[in-house]
C-alpha cells in the first residue's frame, strides 16, 4: 500500500513538473503587449482619438436641422367679412384667419468662413491622434521594461536557489568529514554543531528565496495576464555577455518623449490660432424647405409649401474686449510649451548619457564578480585541503564556503542588473 501511495505521489510531482509552461523572454513580452491592461487602454485611447478626428472632419459638411411647431392663438390674428348670400343676398359673415397653425421645415447651413476654426480644429484632432500613438508607444515601452525587470528578477532568484543547493551539497560533504573526525576523536562535537548551524542558516535562506520566488511569479503572472502561476521561465545562457556599441550621439529627437513635446507645441499653436478665429467674422449660406398649414378645420384652411435661401454674416464686436486677453493667454501658453520642450530635451539627453554610464558600470560589475568566484573557489579548495591536513580550523573552512556563496550571489545579482540596464538602455536610446 505504501508503495502504491508513493508511486502516485511521484507521478503527481512528475506530472506537475512537466505540465508547467516554459516561457522565454520574448514570449513573456508578447503576452504582456497582448494582455496587459495598460497596453489595452493605450490602444483604446488611439481609437478614441481616431473617432475624435472623424468627428472634427464632419464640421466641413453642412449642418441639417429640422423644426416643427404647432401654434394656437387665443384669438385670430386676422378677421375678414365674406358675403354669404343667405338668408338675404347681401348678408355677410365674419371669418377668422390665422388662428390654429402647423409649421414644419428643414434647413441646411454650410459654413463658408469661420475664422479658420474648422481647419485648425481638424489639424488639432490630427495632432491628438499622433499624440495618442506616441503615448501608446511609451506605454508599451514601459510594459516591456517592467516585463524584463520581472523576468530577470525571477532569473536571479532561480540562480540563487541553485547557489544555495550547491552550498548545501558542500556543507553535507563537510558534515560527513566532521562526523568521521568526531568518531575518530580528532575533533569535538562543537565542530559538528557549527556545521549544523550553518546548514540551518542555509535552510532559512532557501525558505525565504522559495517564498519570494512564489510571490514574484504571481505578480509576474498578473502582469502578463496569465490565469495562474503554473509556468516557468527559460534561463538564458550567461556565458556570453557582450556590451553593446556605445554611441556618443545622445540626440533625443527619435524618442517618443521628445516627439510628444513637439506635438504639445504644435497643439498650443493651433489652439492660439483657433482663439484668434473666434474673433473673426463668420459667413454661412443655407437653403431650406418649409410647410405651413393654417386655420385648421376652418373654412379658410390653407396649406403652403415654399423654399428659401439665406446667407448669414456674424461679426463679434463686444467679444474683442475679453477675447484679446484670451488670445494673449494662448500666446503665453505657446511660449510655455516651447520652454518645456527645451528643458525636457536637455533632461532626456542627460538621461541617455546616464544610462550609458550605468550600463558600462553593470558590465564591469559582472567581470569583477566572475573574478571573485574564481578566487573564492580556489580559496575554498585550499581551505578544504588545509582543514583535512589539520592546518586550519572548521570556522576558517566555513568562512571560505560562505565567501564562495556570497561571490556567486553577487554574480547573479550583477548579471540580472546588467540585463535590466540593457533593457533600459534600449528603451532610452531606441537601440
Amino acid at each position: 500500500m505504501k508503495r502504491i501511495i508513493l508511486s502516485i505521489l511521484c507521478g503527481i510531482i512528475v506530472f506537475s513538473a512537466f505540465s508547467q509552461e516554459m516561457l522565454t523572454l520574448e514570449q513573456c513580452k508578447e503576452l504582456a503587449l497582448k494582455n496587459n491592461a495598460q497596453a489595452k487602454n493605450a490602444a483604446l485611447s488611439v481609437e478614441m482619438a481616431e473617432q475624435q478626428k472623424k468627428e472634427a472632419f464632419t464640421k466641413y459638411f453642412p449642418s441639417v436641422s429640422g423644426t416643427g411647431a404647432g401654434v394656437v392663438f387665443s384669438k385670430p390674428l386676422m378677421t375678414t367679412e365674406v358675403e354669404t348670400g343667405y338668408p338675404a343676398p347681401n348678408d355677410k359673415a365674419q371669418v377668422d384667419l390665422i388662428k390654429n397653425t402647423l409649421v414644419g421645415g428643414v434647413v441646411a447651413m454650410q459654413p463658408i468662413f469661420v475664422g479658420g476654426q474648422i481647419i485648425h480644429g481638424n489639424r488639432l484632432a490630427k495632432v491628438g491622434v499622433e499624440v495618442s500613438k506616441l503615448q501608446k508607444q511609451m506605454t508599451e515601452n514601459d510594459v516591456l521594461l517592467a516585463t524584463e525587470r520581472y523576468f530577470w528578477q525571477l532569473v536571479s532568484l532561480k540562480e540563487k536557489m541553485k547557489t544555495i543547493e550547491n552550498s548545501e551539497t558542500l556543507l553535507n560533504r563537510i558534515s560527513s568529514d566532521v562526523k568521521v573526525a568526531v568518531e575518530a576523536g580528532l575533533t569535538t562535537r562543537n565542530d559538528l554543531l557549527r556545521v549544523e548551524l550553518e546548514q540551518n542558516r542555509l535552510a532559512s535562506g532557501k525558505l525565504k528565496a522559495e517564498n519570494g520566488l512564489q510571490i514574484l511569479k504571481k505578480a509576474f503572472a498578473q502582469h502578463i495576464s496569465l490565469e495562474n502561476d503554473a509556468f516557468d521561465i527559460e534561463t538564458p545562457d550567461f556565458s556570453e555577455i557582450a556590451l553593446p556599441a556605445s554611441g556618443t550621439d545622445y540626440s533625443p529627437q527619435h524618442r517618443p518623449e521628445y516627439q510628444l513635446l513637439e506635438k504639445s507645441v504644435d497643439a498650443a499653436r493651433l489652439q492660439y490660432k483657433m482663439e484668434i478665429g473666434k474673433l473673426l467674422p463668420s459667413v454661412a449660406v443655407g437653403a431650406g424647405y418649409n410647410w405651413m398649414k393654417m386655420d385648421l378645420r376652418l373654412q379658410t384652411e390653407q396649406t403652403k409649401n415654399f423654399g428659401l435661401a439665406l446667407a448669414t454674416v456674424s461679426v463679434p464686436i463686444s467679444d474683442w474686449w475679453g477675447g484679446s486677453h484670451a488670445i494673449k493667454k494662448k500666446h503665453l501658453e505657446v511660449q510655455q510649451a516651447e520652454n518645456t520642450r527645451r528643458e525636457k530635451s536637455d533632461l532626456l539627453q542627460l538621461q541617455m548619457q546616464q544610462i550609458d554610464n550605468e550600463l558600462n558600470e553593470a558590465y564591469q560589475q559582472i567581470a569583477l564578480a566572475r573574478k571573485s568566484i574564481s578566487s573564492a573557489e580556489e580559496n575554498l579548495k585550499i581551505s578544504r585541503d588545509n582543514f583535512n591536513a589539520g592546518i586550519i580550523t572548521l570556522s576558517d573552512l566555513l568562512e571560505a564556503q560562505n565567501l564562495l556563496q556570497q561571490s556567486r550571489d553577487q554574480y547573479t545579482e550583477a548579471t540580472g542588473e546588467y540585463f535590466v540596464k540593457l533593457a533600459e538602455y534600449g528603451n532610452v536610446t531606441g537601440r
